[in-house]
C-alpha cells in the first residue's frame, strides 16, 4: 500500500505543478491576445485555472473535482495556449530590446 500511496502523491504533485504552470502562463499573457485569438477573456481563464489549482491542493486525486480541474487545464494547454502563441509576439507583453534605454534603443554612441 505504501507504493500505491507514493504513486498517488506523485500524481497529485504532478497535477498541481501542471495546474500552476498553466495558471502562471495564463497570467503572463496579454489581455488583448485572448480577444485576438477569439478565446474567453483573461479573467475567465485565471479564475478557472486558479480554481483548478486550489482544488488540486485541497482534495486528493481520488476525488472527482481534481479531474474536472485537470480537464480545464488540458483545454487551456491544448487549445488556448497554442492560439495565443500563434499571435505576433506570442501573446506576451512587449518588453523591447535588451539594449533599449529610457529614451529608446542604444545605438553605440553614433
Amino acid at each position: 500500500m505504501q507504493g500505491f500511496a507514493g504513486f498517488l502523491w506523485l500524481l497529485n504533485l504532478a497535477l498541481t505543478v501542471f495546474s500552476a504552470f498553466a495558471l502562471f502562463d495564463a497570467a503572463f499573457r496579454r489581455e488583448d491576445a485572448y480577444r485576438a485569438a477569439d478565446k474567453k477573456t483573461k479573467p475567465f481563464w485565471l479564475i478557472i485555472l486558479g480554481l483548478a489549482l486550489v482544488v488540486n491542493l485541497i482534495f486528493g486525486i481520488l476525488s472527482f473535482l481534481p479531474i474536472i480541474g485537470l480537464i480545464a487545464t488540458i483545454v487551456y494547454m491544448v487549445d488556448v495556449r497554442p492560439a495565443l502563441r500563434a499571435l505576433p509576439g506570442g501573446g506576451r507583453p512587449n518588453r523591447g530590446s535588451s539594449s533599449d534605454g529610457p529614451y529608446g534603443p542604444y545605438n553605440g554612441g553614433r
